[in-house]
Parts: structure tokens; C-alpha cells; sequence
């Protein structure tokens, strides 16, 4: 009888609850467990099901997205029970929640995974606004919600501010053909077969306002408390133990692994990690004598550890090059070249303004003189319309420094430099010997004599969007050290400095800001200790900023994505100001430049008077470092050149 009696409550009970039960009710259950499922999928996973697992500060930003949806598809489903809105208004919601879910495909705000967190709550929040009618706040206004009136009225002065500064910066748009020393982009159909369209919408100010996530987020370098147990999880290495203070990073160029392209089985994360050195152990430092490490991860002092940097200064090395340097007279001694990944032209003005006040500085202004230097020999120049391939580095990484597309038997420029007694040293802030995959084996002609990869396990990896620290400073900051020591050790000797750095390689365009003081400092340095005599600079990207973004609702994105940064400076020891190279030079800054040039550019200042002999052959695998798709940009372009004579190249850009 009690069972009965039992068995009939729970019948009513469950009877007059779903009596009230609404349809929207359903959503707090249905969403999450869809978007649950959604988890566990390996599409959104680069690493697996295990990983996902296991990255517990990614999931929990994941579950707050999802149940942000959740609770809005909820209140929706109410709006329209009570016919307040239409089933067309929840449509289009839908139909952004799958994109914005589509487009998310990266562990927190890295790995281009912008919709995961930030992104997404802004633009969902602008959705709503847009697909909310305006009887609704009538409603609300009647059933004297006093609350929800509040955060509805809230809501709406915010966005009559987000349109206000979007006017704004649809009013400077102006600018964005402007360069350095008051120069503008020359769109003359005469002169120059290649015309830039312009933007008409800038929304990159009002973004600087809400989307430095550093500034925002308070973050400082020295934070990181793992210390050295991090380096150790990730370590195999027989060379350490549990009592290890002092941490060694091998030398990635001296292991004949690190020559082969990496893959599963030869993987230089895992090499480095492996590898670790001791160095307190005398024993093992004295067996590796040609190889003491130059990059040191200090954790004796405390638990947040330092990076210290010494490069080995090899005096058997610099006395073979210097019996080289008699097979050419290059016209730079020096080649420094500072590449900033994914930096459009403007990104670099707007972000990188000290440094490039610097090159400023060189300009020239009437005739053949610069305004604060007359006398001096530095001249530099900008170039307006260099254009990207591609909207990735491994389309215009190797006709940069291969002076081709990706080949199997392709040859670096490090070969040429070697062979003419430069000393060439290459750093990365990302865990790769090359920064793209390129499919084919390198030589050790092609491998620098010096290489910092920065394969430290508390480096963030590249698409993050706040500053990358590594101990008590930002990544760049450690390589430019690592490059400093090596310019000045061999400053005797004629050198090859190439340092690539990823911090713009994110969506908010910001972190690449945190990069400007330490550039700027490390040119600075260098030219007033007079060692950039006999030096060319180059400061250059490959192409704008392609990771997905809030500036991705707006066509602004599509024109800074193709034209990216170059600069260079020179120390003009061939008296080109009295030559027409110097013309060359400075018309060249109008016209179409491409990623062949750039490589056609470096073999001329190895070779200089001696290039234009060199054949131009059109053999992909022939060793030379010319290629037959470029020109020197101290030679004569031609300024009817436009993007369609070249094959894969966008021109929807330049016209």
C-alpha cells in the first residue's frame, strides 16, 4: 500500500511539474550537453583527446562560453513564447553561435581561438543587441523589471559609445596611406602600375582601447612558479637529475638530427628536452667541450629561475672566414635583419613606433642628405607596396631566404653568406629549426653557426594574445641579448643576424607593442657603439596579421593582411648617393615588392659588383642566389609591375 501510495505521488508530482514546464526550460539541460559533446571532438582538438583532457584552464573557459549560450538561448526561447520576438530572430542566433563555434578552433587565446573567450562575448553581447526589438524594453517597462530595464539602458549607451568611437576611427582613416617622414602611398596611374586600394572603415583605434589583454589582465614577467619541475616533466634527459639547478639547452646546429626536417620520429622539441645539460657536472661539461651550451636556465637562486646567455665565441671559426672574405666585396660587411611575423605595414607604425622613429631618422629629406645626419653615411628607406604571396609564412618564408617556392632541393642563403666569410646566426622565439616547415633535409652549409630556439617548456607558443614571458622577461628580449653577444663578439668579422619573432602573430594586434622598447634599445645600442658601420638593416614581416579577429566583421583586415612591413637601412660605404642605385633605391619605395626581391636583394649585398654576373638560371635546384622571379631593390623595378604576373599572389589589393 505505501509503495502504491509512493508510486502515485511521484505520478502527480511529475505530472504538475511538467504542466509548467516551458520549452525554453529544456535549453539549460540541451545546450550544454551539446556543446559538451562538442568538447570532446578531436576537429577542435590539434593534439587529441588526451589533451583536451587534460588542458583544464582551456575547458573551463570552454564551459562558461557554453553556458553563456545556454542561459541566452534560454531567455530567447521565452521572448518568443511570449511572441515578443520571432522564431527569425532566434535563427539568426543560432546561425552565429554555429559560426562563432566553427571558427573556434584553438585551446584558449592561442592556436587562433579567438571566439573561445573575449571575442566571442563581445560580439554575441552586439548580436543580441541587434536582434532584441524594441517592444521588448516596452515590455520590461510595463512588468516594472527595474533590473533588466537597467541592464538593457546600460547596454545601449556601451554601444552608442562602440559607434561613436567606430566614427571616429572611420574619420582617420585618412592616414592609413601615410609612412614615415610625412611620405604617402602614390597611387599615380602613370608611374606606378601598381595601386593600393584603401580601407574606408578603421576600426584598429577603438580596438587598442579594449583589446590589450596584457594591460588588462595585469600580466608581468617573473610570475611563472613552476620553475624547474616544468622542465623537468618534459625531460628524459640522462644528463640531470632531481638535484639540477642550473639547466643547459643544447646546441640544436651541432646534432646531425637538428639537419633533418622534423617529423614524428625526429622531433626537436624532444631532442632539446632530452638533451638537457647539468651544468654544475664538470664531467659532462668537459666531454662536451665544442658544445657547452650558450642558453642557461638558472633555477638556483629561486623558484622563478632566470635565462642566461652566453655565446661561444669561436676564434678556429672566425680566422677560416676571414680567409674567405677575399671571394667577394660585399657591400655590407654586416646584414642584420629583424623580422617580425604577421606585421602589416600599418600594425608596424601604429605598434612599433620607437623603433621605426629610429630608421626615421635616416631619411632623406632633400637631395642626398638626411635631416639630422647630413654628414653621416646611414640612409634608409620604406617601402610602401611590398606585397605578401600568401597569408601564411610558409608561402613567403622560403622566396625570402630560398629564393623559391617550397622545392625539395632548395638552398638557403645561409650557403652564399658562409661561402663569402660571413658568420651567420639564426634565433626564433618558437621551438622549430626553420619558421615554416619546409619539405626537404638542409645541409650543413645551410645551418647557422650559431642558433638560439627558444625550446623552453614556460615559453607560451605563437597565436597567444598577451605578452610571451620567459622568466623575468618577454621572448624577444632574450633573443635580441642572444644577438647583441654575437655581434659584438665577432665584430671583427663580417656577419649574418637573422631574428625572427612571432608576438604578432594574434588576433588583437597589440602584443607585437610589448616588442618596441627592447628593438628599439638594441639598434640604439649598437649605432651609437658604432657597430652598425658597415651594416645593412633590414626590418621587415612577411604579410598582416591573418589570425581570426573582431576586425574580421569589417573589409579593413583584408587590406592589411597583403601589405606588410619593410624597412631598411644602410650604411652607405659605396658612396650610392652619388650613384643611381641611390635613385633606384628611392623610387623602389613606390613600386610592387615581393618576398623574390628580398632574397635577390641579400645576394646583391654579398656580391655587389660581381651579382649581375651571376646567371640567373631558371633551374629551381640551381645554386645560386639569384632567382629569375625577383629584383634587387637596389636595382631598377619595373613600375608597371602588378601582382597578376605572379602566380598564387592575392591582387586584390593592389590593382
Amino acid at each position: 500500500m505505501k509503495l502504491y501510495n509512493f508510486i502515485l505521488n511521484a505520478k502527480n508530482y511529475f505530472k504538475k511539474s511538467f504542466a509548467y514546464l516551458r520549452f525554453s526550460h529544456i535549453a539549460y539541460f540541451f545546450f550544454p550537453l551539446s556543446y559538451f559533446l562538442y568538447y570532446l571532438s578531436l576537429e577542435k582538438c590539434f593534439e587529441g583527446i588526451f589533451r583536451c583532457g587534460q588542458n583544464i584552464y582551456w575547458i573551463h573557459k570552454k564551459i562558461f562560453q557554453v553556458l553563456l549560450s545556454s542561459i541566452i538561448a534560454a531567455i530567447l526561447f521565452e521572448f518568443m513564447l511570449l511572441k515578443l520576438i520571432t522564431r527569425k530572430h532566434l535563427i539568426h542566433f543560432f546561425i552565429f553561435l554555429y559560426y562563432s563555434y566553427l571558427y573556434s578552433h584553438g585551446q584558449e587565446f592561442y592556436d587562433h581561438g579567438l571566439f573561445n573567450l573575449l571575442g566571442y562575448i563581445i560580439i554575441v553581447i552586439t548580436t543580441l543587441i541587434f536582434i532584441f526589438p524594441f517592444k521588448i524594453l516596452i515590455y520590461l517597462i510595463k512588468n516594472k523589471k527595474k533590473a533588466l530595464i537597467f541592464i538593457y539602458l546600460s547596454t545601449l549607451i556601451v554601444l552608442f559609445f562602440f559607434y561613436i568611437n567606430l566614427i571616429n576611427s572611420y574619420l582617420n582613416c585618412k592616414d592609413w596611406s601615410k609612412g614615415l617622414n610625412n611620405t604617402y602611398i602614390e597611387n599615380d596611374i602613370k608611374k606606378f602600375g601598381c595601386q593600393i586600394k584603401f580601407p574606408k572603415f578603421c576600426p584598429y583605434k577603438f580596438g587598442t582601447y579594449i583589446l590589450d589583454l596584457s594591460k588588462i589582465n595585469n600580466v608581468k614577467c617573473g610570475q611563472d612558479s613552476n620553475g624547474k619541475k616544468k622542465i623537468m616533466k618534459f625531460s628524459n634527459s640522462t644528463y640531470i637529475n632531481k638535484n639540477t639547478t642550473r639547466f643547459g639547452f643544447p646546441l640544436t646546429n651541432k646534432n646531425p638530427m637538428c639537419l633533418k626536417r622534423p617529423n614524428k620520429k625526429r622531433n626537436i622539441k624532444i631532442y632539446v628536452s632530452n638533451n638537457l645539460i647539468d651544468m654544475d657536472r664538470k664531467d659532462i661539461l668537459n666531454k662536451e667541450k665544442e658544445n657547452i651550451p650558450e642558453i642557461i636556465a638558472d633555477f638556483s637562486k629561486n623558484e622563478f629561475g632566470e635565462l642566461k646567455i652566453d655565446v661561444n665565441y669561436n676564434d678556429t671559426l672566425s680566422k677560416e672566414r676571414k680567409n674567405l672574405e677575399k671571394n667577394s666585396k660585399p657591400y655590407s660587411d654586416n646584414i642584420l635583419i629583424l623580422y617580425f611575423d604577421s606585421i602589416s605595414r600599418n600594425n608596424g607604425l601604429r605598434q612599433l613606433k620607437k623603433t621605426l622613429k629610429f630608421i626615421e631618422k635616416f631619411m632623406p629629406y632633400t637631395g642626398y642628405s638626411n635631416k639630422l645626419f647630413p654628414k653621416e653615411k646611414y640612409h634608409s628607406f620604406q617601402f610602401l607596396k611590398y606585397h605578401s604571396f600568401k597569408l601564411h609564412t610558409r608561402a613567403n618564408y622560403p622566396k625570402m631566404f630560398y629564393g623559391h617556392n617550397m622545392e625539395v632541393n632548395m638552398t638557403r642563403i645561409t650557403k652564399h653568406l658562409k661561402k663569402n666569410g660571413y658568420i651567420t646566426a639564426f634565433s626564433i622565439d618558437m621551438c622549430n629549426l626553420d619558421s615554416c616547415y619546409l619539405p626537404h633535409d638542409m645541409s650543413e652549409e645551410e645551418i647557422s653557426d650559431h642558433e638560439y630556439l627558444i625550446c623552453d617548456p614556460h615559453s607560451k607558443s605563437i597565436s597567444y594574445m598577451m605578452k610571451r614571458c620567459l622568466y623575468d622577461k618577454i621572448n624577444i628580449a632574450h633573443q635580441l641579448e642572444y644577438g647583441k653577444q654575437f655581434w659584438k663578439k665577432y665584430k671583427n668579422n663580417r656577419k649574418y643576424l637573422l631574428i625572427v619573432s612571432n608576438d604578432g602573430h594574434e588576433g588583437t594586434l597589440e602584443v607585437i607593442k610589448y616588442d618596441d622598447e627592447y628593438s628599439y634599445k638594441f639598434l640604439n645600442d649598437l649605432f651609437n657603439q658604432n657597430l652598425l658601420k658597415d651594416s645593412t638593416v633590414m626590418i621587415m614581416s612577411d604579410h598582416g596579421c591573418p589570425i581570426p579577429s573582431i576586425y574580421y566583421i569589417t573589409d579593413f583586415f583584408r587590406y592589411e593582411e597583403n601589405l606588410p612591413m619593410l624597412y631598411i637601412l644602410c650604411y652607405d660605404k659605396k658612396n650610392l648617393t652619388y650613384d643611381e642605385q641611390y635613385k633606384f633605391l628611392y623610387q623602389n619605395q613606390q613600386k610592387l615588392i615581393t618576398a623574390y626581391d628580398i632574397y635577390n636583394t641579400i645576394g646583391h649585398l654579398i656580391f655587389w659588383d660581381s651579382y649581375k654576373k651571376i646567371k640567373n638560371k631558371e633551374n629551381s635546384k640551381a645554386d645560386t642566389p639569384k632567382t629569375k622571379f625577383g629584383t634587387s631593390i637596389f636595382d631598377e623595378i619595373d613600375s608597371k609591375r602588378t601582382p597578376s604576373i605572379y602566380e598564387g599572389m592575392r591582387t586584390n589589393i593592389c590593382i
